[in-house]
């Protein structure tokens, strides 16, 4: 679920193949529970079309579906949505998939009632330009929820691949977006032998105007 870059034989990878490598490396890459910022930004929003952006094996994707949400998961791993389908299959939810690269792909203009980002973490040009995509697929009074790792908690070599909710929100157009959440939030996550450890998010909820 939590997308970003694939660390291989010394490099940073973000192409399709190294994750297509990476998800066949285990039965499961994510816990298969939903993001718990995006259970905590949409659990009250009224459900409609939501597209799931980098959506992995579907935790997300099949937590919206399960409050009634009609979702399209995306994602460039064949391997993830086919697991994605299969959970979907086995909760007896539907979501439509797509496989397609965010760099590349041009969702549909004013498409979806919520549009959700979790830890997609892209390389520094390649960032922007696919959060304004996605921007713009949100339908007058949806919103567009981007989360991210907290830049200070990441230990990397590439730091401009992360990302503040400030930076983000300052793409919007005032005159088109009311941001609603615009912080960083801590959290805890599981650590080396269960353990709990501290960490941080950074959380972009805004609502596009009707």
């Amino acid at each position: 679920m939590e997308h970003g870059a694939h660390q291989a034989h010394g490099e940073m990878r973000f192409d399709e193949a190294s994750w297509e490598e990476r998800y066949r490396t285990a039965p499961a890459l994510w816990s298969g529970r939903a993001n718990p910022q995006l259970v905590a930004e949409a659990a009250g929003l009224t459900p409609g079309r939501a597209l799931d952006a980098g959506s992995g094996e579907g935790g997300d994707a099949l937590w919206l579906a399960g409050r009634g949400w009609r979702v399209t998961a995306v994602d460039f791993s064949t391997v993830a949505l086919a697991r994605a389908a299969a959970a979907a299959d086995r909760l007896g939810v539907e979501v439509d998939r797509v496989h397609a690269d965010l760099t590349r792909w041009t969702p549909p203009a004013g498409a979806f009632d919520l549009v959700s980002a979790q830890y997609l973490h892209l390389p520094a040009h390649d960032r922007d330009p696919a959060f304004a995509r996605l921007a713009a697929a949100v339908a007058p009074g949806g919103s567009l929820l981007v989360v991210g790792h907290r830049p200070s908690e990441l230990h990397t070599g590439m730091p401009e691949m992360f990302f503040a909710a400030e930076q983000v929100a300052a793409t919007l157009d005032p005159a088109d977006w009311d941001v609603v959440v615009c912080e960083d939030r801590p959290r805890t996550a599981a650590g080396p032998a269960g353990r709990e450890l501290p960490v941080a998010d950074t959380v972009l909820r805004a609502r596009r105007r009707g």
